[in-house]
């Protein structure tokens, strides 16, 4: 494989706690039945899809553009305040590996946090190219829809034999499989594996110590 394609929250970053608190805090203010196992759930959409299904369940109607965007502004700030987020154990070593072995290193995000995505080369290492990156504002339809991984493929020129998927969202798993191409989940949150295996992941690991031993052996058996 030449291009692996990197999920940011929860695969780059360890933010999904924070990510999830924020957004119960500031939907539940705006009178919306939603938890942080919610924003797990939820992981992998754009904001704006997360804000345009709870406006439509609760009240039946579409969201307006304002109101997305005050609700997804009051996230954003409750998401930085909660203070920084580190790298997930164990990522630097697979990127470090990825990068010493010549493989494109891409970043497949459904965020629109450009604190995060502005920030990957300082806060995890100098990795990642903006031109590598498709994010909330590249895509028309957010995960689980394939059209993020299909635009990050278009753009590798590589077959989708040779590219890999790292994810650790069902959604997001959803996503990369409908676009037909490899998916690996790492299981950095709370839902269990069958939750990553039903979405049709090709591999489930536990942690980026494990995924780093698998790319090791493929790597040594070619």
């Amino acid at each position: 494989m030449k291009a692996f394609f990197f999920d940011q929250d929860g695969i780059l970053y360890d933010s999904m706690p924070k990510h999830a608190r924020a957004w119960a805090e500031v939907m539940q203010a705006h009178g919306f039945d939603f938890t942080e196992e919610d924003g797990f759930m939820n992981e992998g959409r754009t904001g704006q899809d997360v804000i345009r299904e709870a406006i439509m369940e609760l009240e039946n109607r579409e969201a307006t553009e304002d109101e997305i965007w005050e609700i997804y502004e009051e996230k954003s700030k409750a998401f930085k305040a909660l203070g920084e987020v580190e790298p997930v154990e164990g990522v630097v070593d697979v990127l470090r590996f990825l990068k010493k072995n010549k493989k494109e290193i891409w970043v497949v995000t459904g965020s629109g946090q450009a604190s995060l995505f502005d920030n990957l080369n300082t806060k995890i290492g100098p990795f990642f190219d903006r031109q590598r990156m498709i994010t909330a504002f590249d895509v028309t339809h957010g995960k689980p829809d394939p059209e993020p991984y299909l635009k990050a493929w278009d753009k590798s020129k590589y077959p989708k034999k040779d590219c890999c998927v790292i994810e650790n969202a069902p959604l997001g798993v959803r996503s990369a499989k409908a676009a037909g191409l490899f998916t690996i989940a790492v299981n950095t949150g709370p839902l269990a594996d069958i939750a990553l295996w039903n979405e049709g992941a090709d591999l489930v690991f536990p942690n980026m110590s494990e995924l780093l031993d698998w790319l090791k052996k493929e790597a040594s058996s070619r």
